[in-house]
């Protein structure tokens, strides 16, 4: 990792210490151009963040993970390609605030993040981390959520409603309703839908709910950077499963 000039490491213990060298400089330094930054929160392998900066070369990505061990797949693959629009950041997402500065990023995918049922705060589409993306992301930036979780999408969804949050898309079973037209706000024509990165590009994990029969839930949704958020107070069924092959352990049935 520490050899491929695609991936830079940020410790939580350096952020204590000392200002985060990149952050307001990621456009000048890292990329070289002003193109937009999208950020994969949670990338895993990164096959989103480099299945999106080739369908999207105007723009510029950045995949986010904690765990080394994944990230290194993606950004051997981008290495090896030469491109120049993608690159990997290994660091805590509860940190991400102090690595961009105000208004650097335009867009976040979070794709099939842990939908984490008993805390909040936790959860990536949570208005703890929606504070936190407000510091770094353009007013009305963008938000994509793709995830097999039905208590993520439910818990996102109200969370938007909760707050006033613009949904500008939703399914709660993407490739069964992007067979036929979707009467979505902001959603794209029947032309349009073959090249879309929502269904063209698929992770490994994603692949795996497909393979037992999960249906795939997807929002986007707009985030102001001004008003007050609260968290909704709303219980919510919990998923069936956790992981493959586990099964939840837990008695509670529902969430909030």
């Amino acid at each position: 990792m520490d050899a491929n000039p695609l991936v830079v490491q940020c410790p939580f213990y350096k952020l204590q210490n000392e200002e985060f060298a990149l952050k307001g400089k990621w456009h000048e330094d890292f990329f070289k151009n002003d193109n937009p930054i999208v950020l994969e929160l949670g990338c895993g392998r990164g096959e989103y963040t480099i299945g999106l900066a080739r369908k999207f070369p105007e723009m510029n990505f950045i995949g986010v993970d904690i765990k080394g061990s994944r990230m290194w797949t993606g950004a051997q693959e981008a290495l090896k390609d030469g491109m120049k629009n993608v690159g990997f950041l290994r660091t805590n997402i509860e940190c991400i605030h102090q690595l961009f500065a105000e208004d650097e990023v335009a867009e976040i995918w979070l794709t099939f993040s842990d939908p984490q049922m008993k805390k909040a705060t936790k959860r990536l589409t949570s208005t703890y981390f929606m504070e936190r993306y407000r510091k770094f992301l353009v007013d009305g930036g963008i938000i994509n959520v793709k995830t097999d979780s039905n208590f993520l999408a439910t818990y996102t969804k109200y969370m938007c409603e909760k707050n006033g949050l613009a949904i500008l898309s939703l399914t709660m079973d993407l490739y069964k309703d992007f067979a036929q037209p979707l009467p979505i706000k902001g959603e794209m024509s029947e032309g349009q839908r073959g090249s879309s990165p929502l269904t063209s590009i698929r992770t490994y994990y994603e692949q795996m709910w497909l393979d037992r029969g999960i249906p795939i839930k997807y929002i986007k949704f707009a985030l102001p950077k001004e008003g007050t958020l609260e968290e909704p107070n709303i219980e919510i069924p919990v998923d069936g499963y956790r992981s493959y092959n586990h099964e939840v352990v837990s008695t509670r049935t529902t969430g909030k």
